[in-house]
């Protein structure tokens, strides 16, 4: 029944991310719906391979501002 209700649910887009060194390096690519737990990870707008081993350039960082939260629905009274 799972495989059914996965079928009809809403996909969640995958947001890309960006491995960076204490450098500002990047050292790996990821995309996934959440973001990862671990630190050192930050939002780019994109996976680019030429971004590996090299800085990541500017406009490529997603601000946490902008950064969306899920929406809170309210709670019946």
């Amino acid at each position: 029944m799972f495989s059914l209700f996965a079928l009809f649910a809403p996909a969640r887009p995958l947001r890309a991310f960006a491995l960076l060194n204490s450098q500002g390096i990047c050292r790996s690519l990821r995309q996934s719906a959440q973001a990862p737990l671990s630190a050192g990870w930050v939002e780019v707008t994109q996976v680019n391979l030429s971004w590996l081993d090299q800085p990541l350039p500017g406009s490529a960082i997603i601000p946490q501002s902008r950064v969306q939260a899920r929406p809170r629905t309210a709670l019946p009274a």
